[in-house]
């Protein structure tokens, strides 16, 4: 025997033999389809008994398979069924024929046979004949599972037969010796009458017996002849037939302690209710009588206590004595040559009986000894079924890499140089069950899952061999898809050589068929997921970008913003929930604008030992439409962490989340999703897109410059002015986006905070701008903004040292003033420190300020949206001119005092400094005292801050807003400009700058004291004429000459009473004063005056005469009696001003 069948299991022994074939020509479908109906009786209850006989069915069987009938009968072909087509009467003597012909193939061990015949009608079809069944087609056979089941009891019958003719005892009949096929040579001149051949005779039929007795369903009686046998047979030194008894004797063994098969689940067969029952009912002379209890198998048909059968049914073997059993068996077909088929079949039931028992060890042992059993020459075919099996084989031991081994093994079988015709479907096909085995999975995402698993160097050998199959099948795209796998999966274990030349083979497999993100089907129903390249390149970090700040949406404040929650009812929870993978789901706190760019960073690098090429790489978003902007980059060989940006825009609002990014490497198509990347990190990956919003674009009359330190800008502006200068700015705002824009407002901020500013630093007109909206898109408006840089103009301690009164000159005083003073000029040794003294002050000072333009229409101000953009101005102020020193004098008049002011140039130019129609020149590092005239000021009148301001604000605030106002009042009225002209000859151009000087931050509390209006103002009036401001008064000698004091209260409380004395005296201007004027000045009335007391805002007005008797110049005296003077007051209050009186001759009028 030649052809052994690996299908081969235990209770195969109990089964007959039944070939089903074709007669003529059938098609295979219809003839598949008919053996399928067949097959399905394979046990069929014995009518009149409790027996039940159990078929095997082949389509196809090796004739001399059947000739080892005699030695195992299961292996006899008993019954034969054809299947033939016959369309017409013709036909049926040819079908005949054939039918006859193959009876006679298998004519010396048939027990009955039936004809199937499909098609013919008529009267040969009418014919009642018990071997031959008529059908009129394949669709319309009914019975043919009723004619098998009659068919095997004809089987049966003739089985019963041969059972009884075989087992009973004929005394004086020779046994016939039964032979295997090449044993008849051996016995040819035996001694036919030795014991020796009379016991192998009887050992051989009995085993024989106990065939037909496991065929017959006698499971007892089977054991008793087995045992028989074996003790015959060990005892003549028979081993061929000793190894088929004792295997006998293991199969009926398996077969009653496993009722349901050792075959798996394909091979499962109903328990039979003989073995009980044989034994129970009946009881034959010359049995040996068996006691097996019923109710000891469980449910499953399987013992739960073997032990306890084992001990009651002594002829059965234990499950650990059929084991050693088997292993005896082997070692005695292992001594014939011949008796390989029937070794390796041993060694196949052993393992299947060895898989339920889950001795797995011990079953590798048999399963190896099958390896290395020589059955001659096999064909290809024939060893492709070996290994096929043996892999099967380790695979239901649980040798899962041992199977895929064998697997494996027999793939490559499929394509040896030995076959005409490779078989690579086949080939492909063994190669994916290996798979497994090496744990290997199709399945890219079950290697994203913590530490590999397996050999790497064996499975890419494995992958590469799948390419090369599924090349060879003619299928570029199965082996895109499985090089696509091997490079993902295999990346970190594949040398710099390899991956080049792996990824070149995948670019020449994409040239042809590109890779795609599609699901691939193959025959057999298996399908083969993507392969994403999420390692090509690494993903290391995903982060959404918020949009630019002048982009940004902002939310009115006291609006609720979408999807404000409450996790919580309670105000604090010491209880944090936390949740895998909210890192990803958890929403950002920034939004993005509908129609607008957004942008989302990866952090990636390049594992590859080349420079790594990915095209169309874009976002792969879900929640609103979104367009998605591929973008194509290079990465350097092994680059390390590089940010690369992708970009896109969504075109509806609500709640947007990333959910990867696509790729096209190697021409193979990925779609990447964050899920199944390991160890990327993620703040969040949704965020809100909220309605559109119009867009504006901001120029400036004024090139740009950097941004400002630590303000996120649109824009920035830098420029550099003298302190005290203003410039327009001009601002261009241009609505660049899609909606119109319906509101506009602006505001400024200053971020200078250590440099004191006077004045506003930026002021605006935005009416002009406000009456052009709504600004549809496309459109422009201009605001002009003026920016003013107004800082102290106070010199330093240093410079004040510098500058002494040896080296200024004074301008602006009276000529006929005896304060002016001519002073010499700066001597030669000041000049030589002016560039030292120049670059110690002439240091720039910064101010920095933010316009802020907040702007909304579209529908994203319906829902409360809106946006700001932002201009930073940075000025650089240059020192225009300081004043080093300030001081007051007296002026003629009480209400007016000169303000003396030393200013100097820290400038490079020239500069002219003007004041109230003065005009000053200044050369650069030069300094002039200027001194201006000027009514002292009523500071009473100026607005008091609210009682909130004040109760709000220190006293030292409220000192210093007080000084800030009165210095504004001052610096107004005295209206100082300066202007610098300098010419440059290189650019033959003209540089013109002006602008205006302050005094507020270098007027004193006492100069402010000085400059201020008393609280008490006396005017005197002689002869109805105001006497001040050296105002002299004229009158002729002899008339009486008025005199009037009149005293205004402007102070906050009542003042007086006083009293004035008038003291009339002549000033010789050598410094001697003669008061001693009796009789020149006589008083008509009093000298004296009285005041009562005046409330405040009132007035009071003493009246008197004088009459001078003499010409000549006279001054009055106006004092007050010590004991009159209120000290609560300043003494600026009883400085009575001056009164200079010319007394001249009378006109003398012509007669």
């Amino acid at each position: 025997m030649s052809v052994p069948d690996y299908m081969q299991c235990a209770e195969d022994h109990q089964t007959v033999l039944v070939v089903v074939q074709p007669v003529g020509i059938v098609p295979e479908d219809q003839f598949f389809r008919i053996y399928k109906r067949i097959s399905s009786v394979n046990q069929v209850n014995v009518r009149d008994t409790q027996r039940a006989l159990f078929i095997r069915y082949r389509h196809h069987y090796p004739p001399e398979n059947n000739e080892w009938g005699d030695f195992q009968t299961h292996r006899k072909v008993v019954g034969l069924i054809s299947v033939t087509s016959c369309s017409s009467a013709k036909e049926w003597p040819q079908t005949a024929e054939r039918f006859h012909g193959q009876k006679e193939l298998f004519g010396s061990t048939l027990y009955d046979s039936r004809l199937l015949v499909f098609g013919l009608q008529g009267d040969i079809a009418e014919q009642q004949r018990t071997d031959v069944a008529f059908y009129p087609s394949y669709d319309n056979c009914p019975d043919v599972e009723k004619r098998v089941e009659d068919f095997v009891e004809s089987i049966f019958i003739v089985l019963e037969s041969k059972r009884l003719d075989r087992a009973t005892d004929k005394s004086g009949d020779k046994i016939p010796l039964l032979c295997v096929p090449f044993e008849k040579k051996d016995f040819v001149g035996l001694d036919t009458d030795s014991r020796h051949y009379k016991k192998r005779c009887q050992g051989r039929m009995r085993k024989h017996v106990g065939d037909l007795c496991l065929q017959a369903g006698m499971l007892q009686d089977a054991l008793v002849h087995y045992h028989m046998a074996v003790e015959l047979l060990r005892s003549v030194n028979d081993f061929l037939w000793l190894g088929a008894a004792l295997e006998g004797l293991c199969s009926a063994s398996v077969i009653f302690h496993y009722p349901g098969g050792t075959a798996g689940k394909s091979g499962a067969r109903k328990p039979s209710i003989s073995a009980a029952t044989d034994t129970g009912k009946r009881h034959r002379p010359g049995a040996q009588e068996v006691l097996i209890d019923p109710g000891a198998l469980t449910t499953s048909g399987i013992s739960a206590d073997t032990s306890s059968e084992i001990g009651r049914a002594k002829n059965c073997l234990s499950q650990e004595d059929i084991i050693e059993k088997y292993k005896e068996a082997i070692s005695y077909y292992g001594k014939y040559k011949n008796a390989g088929v029937i070794e390796l079949e041993a060694c196949v039931k052993a393992v299947r009986v060895l898989a339920i028992q889950k001795r797995a060890m011990e079953a590798s042992e048999f399963l190896q000894n099958a390896v290395y059993i020589n059955l001659g020459q096999l064909s290809e075919e024939e060893k492709i079924q070996r290994y096929s099996v043996l892999s099967e084989l380790y695979e239901l031991i649980g040798f899962h890499r041992k199977s895929a081994f064998f697997k494996r093994v027999a793939a490559m079988q499929c394509v040896a140089p030995t076959i005409p015709d490779p078989g690579w479907k086949a080939c492909y096909r063994l190669l994916l069950e290996t798979l497994p085995g090496y744990s290997l999975s199709l399945d890219p995402k079950d290697f994203s899952k913590g530490t590999h698993r397996g050999w790497a160097a064996v499975q890419m050998r494995l992958l590469h061999e799948l390419v090369y199959a599924s090349r060879r099948m003619g299928n570029p795209g199965l082996s895109v898809r499985h090089l696509s796998f091997l490079l993902q999966t295999m990346l970190d274990f594949l040398s710099d050589q390899e991956k080049k030349e792996v990824t070149q083979s995948l670019e020449n497999y994409t040239s042809k068929c590109p890779g795609g993100m599609n699901i691939i089907t193959l025959p057999d129903g298996l399908k083969l997921p993507p392969v994403p390249f999420t390692k090509l390149p690494i993903v290391k970090s995903v982060s959404l970008l918020n949009l630019p700040a002048s982009l940004r949406p902002h939310k009115v404040k006291g609006l609720p913003g979408q999807g404000v929650t409450s996790a919580s009812p309670f105000i604090y929870s010491p209880i944090t929930l936390h949740s895998r993978g909210d890192d990803r789901t958890k929403k950002i706190d920034f939004q993005w604008v509908q129609g607008d760019v957004c942008e989302v960073q990866l952090m990636v690098y390049n594992p590859m030992p080349f420079e790594l090429r990915v095209e169309n790489m874009g976002l792969l978003m879900s929640g609103v439409e979104f367009e998605s902007l591929p973008a194509a980059l290079s990465l350097p060989a092994e680059s390390g962490l590089y940010p690369v940006t992708l970009v896109g825009v969504p075109r509806t609002a609500g709640n947007i989340t990333v959910n990867g990014y696509h790729t096209s490497v190697f021409g193979v198509s990925s779609d990447c999703l964050l899920d199944s990347l390991v160890g990327v990190k993620s703040s969040g990956c949704t965020v809100e897109v909220v309605p559109s919003l119009p867009r504006l674009q901001l120029s400036t009359s004024l090139p740009r410059s950097a941004r400002l330190c630590g303000e996120d800008l649109s824009s920035s502006v830098c420029l550099q002015l003298f302190n005290g200068e203003t410039q327009q700015l001009v601002i261009t705002l241009e609505n660049i986006g899609s909606e119109t824009l319906n509101t506009l407002e602006m505001s400024s901020k200053t971020l200078t905070t250590k440099e004191k500013l006077f004045g506003d630093f930026l002021s605006w007109d935005l009416q002009d701008a406000l009456s052009r909206l709504p600004l549809k898109p496309g459109q422009a408006v201009t605001v002009p903004v003026d920016i003013h840089a107004k800082l102290d103009f106070s010199g330093q301690e240093n410079l004040l040292q510098d500058l002494n009164d040896d080296g200024i000159s004074v301008t602006g005083l009276p000529i006929s003033s005896p304060l002016r003073q001519v002073l010499k000029p700066r001597p030669e040794n000041k000049q030589v420190n002016a560039d030292t003294s120049k670059s110690e002050y002439n240091h720039v000072k910064t101010l920095e300020a933010v316009l802020n333009f907040r702007y909304s229409g579209g529908l994203g101000q319906v829902e409360g949206y809106y946006r700001e953009i932002s201009l930073g101005v940075k000025v650089d102020v240059e020192p225009s001119v300081f004043f080093t020193r300030v001081s007051t004098l007296p002026a003629s008049s009480t209400r007016q005092c000169h303000l003396l002011l030393d200013v100097f140039n820290p400038t490079e130019h020239e500069l002219t400094l003007t004041a109230r129609n003065q005009q000053l020149i200044l050369h650069s590092s030069e300094c002039q005292r200027m001194a201006i005239q000027v009514d002292k000021f009523d500071f009473e009148s100026l607005p008091m801050p609210s009682h909130d301001v004040l109760r709000q604000s220190s006293l030292y605030q409220q000192e210093e807003e007080r000084q800030q106002a009165h210095g504004g009042q001052i610096n107004s009225t005295l209206d100082l400009r300066w202007n610098i002209i300098s010419f440059s000859c290189q650019l033959l151009s003209s540089l013109c700058s002006s602008g205006e000087a302050s005094v507020e931050g270098v007027l004193t509390q006492l100069v402010l004291e000085h400059m201020q209006l008393a609280p008490l103002q006396w005017d005197v009036l002689v002869n109805g004429k105001a006497c001040d401001s050296d105002v002299v008064a004229d009158c002729k000698v002899g008339d009486a000459v008025p005199l009037e004091v009149k005293l205004t209260n402007r102070s906050k409380s009542p003042v007086g009473p006083f009293s004035l004395t008038v003291v009339p005296f002549q000033d010789y201007q050598n410094g001697v004063q003669n008061s001693e004027l009796q009789d020149v000045v006589t008083f008509i009335g009093s000298n004296s005056f009285y005041i009562d007391s005046v409330s405040p805002a009132g007035n009071s007005t003493c009246v008197g005469a004088l009459l001078f008797l003499y010409t000549g110049d006279f001054y009055l005296s106006i004092k007050f009696q010590d004991d009159s003077v209120g000290r609560d007051l300043p003494p600026a209050s009883f400085c009575l001003p001056s009164v200079h009186v010319r007394a001249q001759e009378p006109v003398e009028v012509a007669a």
